[in-house]
């Protein structure tokens, strides 16, 4: 065992002190040790209910025959850092927590690891540590939270608080709507109830095969939840005892799948920077060309919030992710995952319950998957968006420019009602380098769809969006303004045209106009300037690759 480098030989007597001085028994010191980091806080509401599934995965290790060692790993809740310099960290806090994780487990030489998380950069982060030490492991994602009610009607986060915002400003709304809205939207424990990023990577990271079927959209207030916490904790010592290794699930053909499933469900823009990052990690290079070619041939099936009406308790008890895998069986790879079953007998025992939440191929919402990938003369090595999100009218848009150097900007024109129909609001040097790291633009999407803008406005931005914006919201503009891509060279009143089904954005300029624009372009100095994030600046590659650190050797 890999623990035996901390606990055996006599040359290890003042480790095993060390170990005896926590409390474990001579007998227990003979077990394989299971590492298990939990990203439980108290601010994160996908996160509060951990401490109830830590027991569970502890009574399971021990059932397994293992011992257990807990230890902390951040969580940034994108909520609450939303719209604000702390979005600045979400993102970067992706590669601290791989290298956190990484860290205490080459440290005190764990056996296996059990990886619970829930949210937006959390569940990416420890799955990147998973394919980076190839050691087995386990994800427990704590599940999505039940939605809101309020006059009999129910409530999300993104879709009913975010764009609440734009129709208290048209006046569609009043104050004592509003203060009942925010109490009520988010009724406890869990990751917020769309197909957001956290509950797209959940349901990525079961298809991947590193989550027992079920966990991705199991309630995080349910029974069954506590069940697969206990059954992880007993799988990952059957995982050490046997030598099956992250990287031995986590294959060019899993992450094909999971893009796959996330095509079908319309999910986050965000997996377009995860997916890859985590794929670099495990040896395995995975594009953007990719993720468009599967979208084309993978038909939307599952009509989930933020632009569908269903939850993730919808589609829990419609089936959940082996229900889609039901209906994709024939397009994917039969590959294995962590329970020891194959992803094409996990879907041979699926069962759908509900055939409207989880449609057939042949009666699909959209006849392509949720992220498209565009590129054109703005954006030369790619942009993303969620072509399931925007509506027939605006799959093409031509318009006049606004151009803005951030999302605060941008923000005080938009409420200001300086935005009008026909307007493409570009929002650059909010990057992964320029932002640095490269922030969500929910505040301006959201409330731009609650003004009723999203079907004569369009976004673009070399940021990013939360899984839970819709409307015609381009981005991962690359190369980034602060990098000299031709988002930089943008103007005010500039021709900007959008075209979804044929995969371009162009702005109304020869190469020659571009190439003059430049001659007078210099990048500005960074925002950020010391810390962690100064940091990461010099350090972060393009979106178009992930945005992951680059290799300094």
């Amino acid at each position: 065992m890999r623990s035996d480098r901390i606990k055996k030989g006599l040359e290890r007597v003042p480790h095993r002190a060390l170990l005896f001085a926590t409390g474990i028994t001579r007998k227990e010191l003979k077990k394989p040790f299971i590492g298990v980091a939990t990203s439980f806080t108290d601010i994160v509401p996908g996160h509060i209910g951990m401490r109830d599934l830590e027991r569970f995965i502890e009574k399971g290790i021990h059932t397994g025959g293992g011992y257990p060692f807990f230890f902390g790993i951040p969580g940034i809740c994108d909520g609450i850092a939303m719209g604000h310099s702390g979005m600045h960290y979400s993102l970067p806090s992706r590669e601290l927590i791989a290298d956190m994780i990484e860290s205490i487990i080459e440290a005190h030489a764990f056996d296996g690891m059990v990886l619970l998380t829930n949210c937006d950069k959390i569940t990416p982060g420890m799955l990147m540590a998973s394919a980076r030490l190839n050691i087995p492991s386990i994800v427990v994602t704590a599940g999505p939270m039940l939605s809101g009610r309020f006059e009999g009607r129910r409530l999300s986060l993104v879709n009913d608080t975010f764009e609440a915002i734009g129709r208290y400003k048209k006046g569609e709304i009043k104050d004592k709507e509003l203060e009942e809205i925010e109490i009520c939207a988010c009724p406890g424990p869990g990751s917020c109830q769309g197909m957001y990023t956290a509950n797209t990577m959940a349901c990525v990271t079961e298809t991947l095969g590193l989550s027992l079927e079920g966990c991705a959209t199991a309630l995080a207030v349910s029974a069954k939840k506590r069940r697969i916490a206990f059954d992880s904790g007993v799988r990952i010592v059957e995982l050490v005892r046997k030598g099956i290794n992250s990287r031995k699930i986590m294959t060019k053909k899993a992450f094909e799948n999971a893009i796959r499933v996330d095509m079908a469900l319309g999910g986050s823009t965000n997996t377009a920077l995860h997916i890859p990052a985590i794929a670099h990690e495990a040896g395995v290079n995975i594009s953007l060309e990719l993720f468009d070619r599967i979208s084309r041939g993978t038909p939307h099936i599952a009509d989930m919030l933020p632009a569908g009406k269903y939850y993730l308790e919808d589609l829990e008890f419609a089936g959940g992710i082996p229900g889609i895998l039901k209906r994709l069986k024939s397009k994917l790879h039969n590959t294995l995952t962590v329970s020891g079953r194959m992803i094409h007998s996990i879907a041979d025992t699926a069962f759908i319950s509900d055939e409207d939440v989880i449609r057939s191929l042949s009666n699909p919402n959209h006849r392509e998957g949720g992220i498209a990938v565009l590129k054109g003369n703005i954006a030369p090595d790619g942009s993303v968006v969620k072509q399931t999100a925007v509506s027939n009218e605006m799959m093409r848009f031509e318009g006049k420019a606004r151009v803005f150097d951030s999302e605060e900007e941008a923000m005080k024109a938009i409420l200001s009602g300086r935005i009008e129909e026909g307007n493409v609001i570009v929002i650059r040097y909010e990057g992964p380098k320029g932002g640095p790291g490269m922030r969500e633009m929910l505040s301006p999407t959201a409330t731009i769809a609650g003004m009723g803008l999203s079907d004569s406005v369009a976004l673009i931005t070399d940021g990013r969006f939360s899984g839970g914006t819709r409307g015609p919201c381009i981005g991962h503009i690359s190369p980034e303004a602060m990098e000299g891509g031709p988002i930089a060279i943008l103007r005010n009143e500039d021709k900007i045209i959008i075209d979804i089904p044929k995969k371009r954005i162009d702005v109304k300029l020869s190469d020659k106009e571009i190439k003059d624009r430049f001659k007078d372009w210099t990048p500005p100095k960074q925002k950020i300037r010391k810390g962690y994030l100064s940091r990461y600046s010099k350090m972060v590659s393009s979106a178009s690759t992930g945005a992951i650190l680059k290799d300094t050797n």
